[in-house]
């Protein structure tokens, strides 16, 4: 998967030291939601994505709430609703007026790299659901002032948290061994960036891996999907309800 051309030139070797070794610790996580998309591909060449789970399809209920369904198509709905979600704040984050005089070169490029891989991870769970998808979500960032450098970070470190939480404990929520690989390598990408938003915060700390998200065996907190989509609601306009995902 290649991101963009311009991305190839600004990284030298993953081992070095200062802005370039976290530039490619970024850069190269991509790959591996690649790596696990062929896998997926191969386990039957006659069958797609979406037929190798039950038909637990999204729904629109009557006063509107969008239900993410059940089952494993219950849990890649909810997994694409929060990439849906990702991908609007960095789009808004990179398009915005002030993008070039409020960030610096690096940390453009990291924002710009984040917002790539969330547009990839979004666009893979749609194409995965196909017509058992949730339709696209309007976001509402009307919290979020995005020409304050401060809100900005603050907000992708709360998102990029959530997100890490969400996928770990959507884990034991599959039936699909093909579709937990593909949640197991997109959420190494999701760690990756919750860590790259905490050092660009605090830059040269532990926060990279703090207390708040790992916890005293040295293990990422899992969030559970009540608890994930209490805390993604403000941030969308419609309403969602996992009201018939699984629970264990």
């Amino acid at each position: 998967m290649s991101l963009t051309t311009k991305q190839t030139d600004r990284v030298t070797h993953p081992n070095s030291s200062g802005p370039l070794a976290r530039r490619a610790f970024i850069k190269y996580s991509g790959a591996s939601l690649a790596a696990g998309a062929v896998i997926l591909a191969g386990c039957n060449d006659a069958t797609t994505l979406t037929e190798l789970a039950n038909d637990g399809r999204a729904r629109i209920l009557e006063d509107g709430t969008i239900d993410l369904g059940s089952g494993d198509i219950g849990i890649l709905n909810y997994a694409y609703a929060l990439e849906q979600l990702e991908a609007a704040f960095y789009m808004m984050v990179v398009e915005h007026e002030r993008f070039d005089s409020m960030y610096s070169e690096e940390e453009r490029e990291i924002l710009t790299d984040l917002m790539y891989h969330e547009i990839t991870h979004r666009e893979f769970l749609k194409a995965a659901l196909g017509d058992k998808g949730i339709p696209g979500l309007t976001p509402d960032f009307s919290s979020v002032d995005f020409s304050s450098r401060e809100s900005v970070l603050g907000t992708a470190k709360v998102f990029e948290d959530l997100g890490v939480g969400a996928y770990n404990g959507a884990g034991k929520l599959l039936a699909d061994v093909n579709y937990l690989l593909v949640g197991g390598k997109i959420v190494s990408d999701e760690a990756r960036h919750a860590a790259a938003i905490r050092d660009v915060i605090n830059p040269m700390s532990t926060d990279f891996s703090g207390d708040d998200v790992v916890d005293e065996n040295g293990f990422d907190k899992a969030l559970m999907p009540a608890e994930v989509l209490a805390a993604a609601q403000p941030f969308i306009k419609e309403k969602i309800s996992g009201a018939n995902l699984p629970t264990r």
